[in-house]
């Protein structure tokens, strides 16, 4: 008599999808890998990666340098340039206006004492503007770049660097309006030129503050973004937790 043949075995239900928050747990859990450890060298110019034996970008012809500390010289360099400069720019006068070929006497005024002769005469939306672009903004340019001179290349978690790199392209926006005032003065120079009536003319300030602005986007020029990546470390979080 035959043996019955075995059973065959039941169905193994289906493993269910993991969610997508664990997914993105497990990505965010990753080692973090840059270019730099990858033995790759990214070009500044078209942001291409090559071998880190290459001298030349391939597609743009610009030179491949490694991402180096030492570069920060020229950002600290450029920067005291620019502190220099914006000392005599809020000291010396920014505009000369001289009244009735000088029978009423001539007026200057800084920067500062602009906006408090603005808002004397009732113009607080200008006098803000002024304000911010010739003070709140260069200065906070000077303590944005010397914060991110300092912290490139040290241990930083992937939070911080974005927020290094949102810093950073801050800077780089508001540096195409960092010539408000000199185009300001420029303008009024060429315009109010009544002869016997009026004259105005930039002043010594207007050469300093062009000058103080030119040297401090050149300091974040000189800023080599892949320094901010360069901390980040290759523990996962959960490894940095448990430690």
């Amino acid at each position: 008599m035959t043996a019955p043949a075995p059973a065959a075995p039941a169905p193994t239900p289906p493993r269910p999808a993991a969610p997508a928050s664990d997914a993105l747990a497990a990505r965010e859990d990753a080692p973090v890998l840059t270019a730099h450890r990858a033995g790759l060298v990214g070009c500044r110019g078209c942001g291409r990666v090559w071998p880190e034996d290459a001298t030349t970008c391939g597609r743009c012809g610009a030179r491949l340098t490694p991402p180096d500390r030492r570069s920060l010289q020229a950002v600290w360099a450029w920067l005291a340039a620019g502190l220099i400069f914006y000392v005599p720019a809020n000291l010396l006068p920014m505009l000369k206006t001289q009244t009735f070929a000088g029978l009423r006497g001539s007026s200057e005024a800084t920067i500062i004492g602009g906006v408090i002769e603005l808002l004397h005469h009732g113009s607080y939306g200008v006098a803000a503007i002024v304000f911010v672009a010739s003070i709140v903004v260069p200065i906070g340019k000077f303590v944005v770049i010397a914060w991110l001179a300092h912290v490139a290349g040290r241990p930083a978690s992937v939070e911080a660097a974005h927020t290094r790199l949102r810093a950073l392209e801050a800077i780089e926006f508001i540096g195409r309006w960092s010539m408000i005032d000199v185009f300001v003065v420029a303008i009024l120079a060429a315009l109010v030129q009544l002869g016997f009536v009026a004259t105005v003319h930039p002043g010594p300030a207007a050469v300093s503050f062009a000058l103080s602005v030119a040297f401090t986007m050149l300091s974040a020029q000189s800023f080599d973004p892949r320094l901010i990546w360069r901390g980040l470390p290759l523990r996962t979080r959960r490894d940095r937790t448990a430690a």
